[in-house]
């Protein structure tokens, strides 16, 4: 019989989570039915949604229950198999991260492309997250070789693929960063111009400096200042792509809008949040692109990567503070 340690949410934070939110449980998996397999996970994904499921409220998806253990993207291997269309070796990737094992039916894992590339990226640059990006920048942003782009936490999982795709596309690209040090990685990917918005003073002012004639595209992962200054900064007609705010993620109480709200009218922009999950039907023409581009080395996948689902709790609470440059992985 097999072992699995998983991570169960054992209480609700308010405010920033910390490690009492959590609990590490060890639990042995029964033997296996008819139609089931047992799968070791290898890689699993933490993302900031996550936060929002540790509150008990109706959203998009179903929040996490106390007591039980959490998911999230994973991938793994096949080790013991009763359904031959995953047999014993078979990499796949699942829901069902933040746990090492667990026995599936099958329907919940799809089985990894024989591609020359890590299992991990598809946590990452050729997964969820790479998609996120490339939605929000073309289907949603409907982006255009002209463009000049703004993007938040360009240093981040999303941010960071973004970043890279409108480059690509041809257009002018600005990134927000936290550090000097995330700066230097985001400029090496070929970004044109990178806020270090900790140090930058006035973040609009910086962001008109960098952007002298103005913005076409935001690319939105933080909120708060950085929505009100690519506001004052857009041009007419620019094009917002709201993949997320996590400026407000910990937040015990509804935050004021930017002030300068009215712009979005005056200067007859578009504003759009979306929901990757919404666009998994564009999944094949994304890695009709993405694929290409990373073997060929047009598009690079930074990580950040902690050892062990001992330290998953401390690898989620890391986003919130800013010590992931890419996306953040629990190598299992």
């Amino acid at each position: 019989m097999m072992k699995s340690k998983q991570i169960h949410l054992v209480s609700r934070p308010t405010g920033v989570p910390s490690q009492a939110n959590f609990n590490l449980v060890e639990v042995t998996l029964p033997d296996l039915q008819a139609g089931q397999v047992l799968v070791k996970n290898t890689w699993m994904s933490v993302d900031p949604y996550m936060r929002n499921r540790m509150i008990d409220r109706e959203s998009y998806i179903p929040p996490f229950q106390l007591g039980e253990v959490m998911d999230g993207g994973a991938v793994g291997e096949v080790v013991e198999s009763n359904n031959p269309q995953f047999p014993v070796g078979a990499r796949v990737s699942n829901i069902s991260g933040w746990r090492t094992a667990f026995i599936s039916n099958g329907e919940d894992l799809t089985q990894l492309p024989e591609v020359d590339l890590p299992d991990q990226h598809f946590l990452g640059v050729i997964g969820m997250t790479g998609l996120t990006a490339w939605v929000g920048l073309t289907k949603i942003a409907q982006l255009k070789p002209t463009d000049t782009v703004f993007v938040s936490a360009a240093s981040g999982a999303v941010g960071s693929v973004a970043c890279q795709i409108a480059k690509l596309y041809g257009c002018r690209v600005i990134g927000s960063v936290g550090s000097d040090e995330k700066a230097e990685m985001v400029k090496a990917m070929g970004v044109d111009a990178v806020i270090n918005y900790k140090t930058a003073g006035n973040l609009t002012q910086a962001l008109r400096e960098a952007a002298p004639e103005g913005i076409d595209v935001y690319f939105e992962n933080v909120g708060g200042e950085h929505l009100e200054a690519a506001l004052e900064v857009m041009n007419d007609y620019g094009r917002i792509a709201v993949c997320g705010m996590i400026a407000d993620y910990n937040a015990d109480s509804p935050q004021p809008g930017p002030a300068n709200l009215l712009l979005i009218n005056t200067k007859k922009l578009t504003m759009q949040g979306f929901i990757v999950m919404d666009y998994f039907d564009q999944y094949e023409a994304f890695v009709g692109q993405m694929a290409p581009w990373l073997a060929e080395g047009k598009v690079k996948s930074e990580e950040t990567v902690y050892e062990g689902i001992e330290h998953a709790v401390e690898a989620f609470l890391g986003l919130f503070e800013g010590r992931n440059k890419g996306k953040m992985l629990v190598k299992l």
